[in-house]
């Protein structure tokens, strides 16, 4: 699968807060097979997060999106990916039940909207807090606080399907300019990728879907290389 990870906030933007959500979910997903195509963050927006949602629905095999779930003034996630696929908010059943029989609230307890999902989403329940996530054709929808996020996910990680990729590091002492004849004559003898981070020392990690080929890449590098301790 390829997915595009999109996150909403603009206290994300103004950097106020640190989007660990991205990064969780890149992890989770990269473990799982799948490729991120795209991380993209936009503001509390309909438009914004409509246009975004509605061009990467139409690239990738799957859209994650995360934040600005809720019924105050500034949650309009819901909104917008209801507007990128030509639907209606409007009153789940589901998750009213959900939020009434099993989250023990009442519904004259709940805040007006609180239960509201696009037409035909599928809901996703929060465990750990109220709003509830969804799900509409190759979108998914989860809340922006991190506890709740990773909860939801969990409950759905299972539909995000891929070939597992294994890594190893070699970490060069030495330039990185030094080492391209090297890393193009590694990548030309075996089917990995490469990717190099200079710092005080080189970092190449070496990727493929067979751990035996990875393992023979690394092992040829290492012998080929000033290295240190991964």
């Amino acid at each position: 699968m390829d997915v595009a990870v999109v996150t909403v906030g603009d206290e994300l933007l103004a950097g106020r807060t640190t989007n660990t959500n991205a990064t969780w979910l890149c992890e989770r997903l990269t473990d799982r097979g799948v490729a991120v195509e795209r991380v993209t963050t936009v503001p509390d927006r309909v438009r914004d997060i409509a246009r975004v949602v509605n061009e990467y629905r139409a690239e990738y095999d799957a859209v994650v999106v995360t934040g600005g779930l809720g019924p105050t003034h500034d949650d309009v996630t819901m909104e917008g990916v209801a507007a990128a696929l030509g639907r209606e908010l409007e009153e789940h059943d589901d998750a009213l039940e959900w939020l009434t029989e099993v989250g023990g609230y009442e519904r004259d307890d709940l805040t007006d909207g609180t239960e509201e999902l696009p037409a035909g989403a599928r809901a996703l329940h929060n465990e750990v807090g109220v709003a509830p996530g969804a799900v509409l054709e190759s979108v998914y929808v989860l809340p922006g606080v991190p506890e709740e996020m990773r909860a939801m996910f969990e409950t759905i990680e299972s539909e995000f399907t891929g070939e597992p990729r294994h890594r190893e590091v070699v970490v060069a002492d030495e330039p990185e300019s030094a080492l391209l004849e090297r890393v193009q004559t590694l990548r030309e003898t075996f089917d990995v990728t490469v990717g190099s981070y200079p710092g005080d020392s080189v970092r190449l990690s070496i990727e493929g879907t067979d751990e035996t080929t990875v393992e023979s890449a690394a092992a040829w590098l290492r012998e080929r290389v000033e290295t240190s301790d991964a």
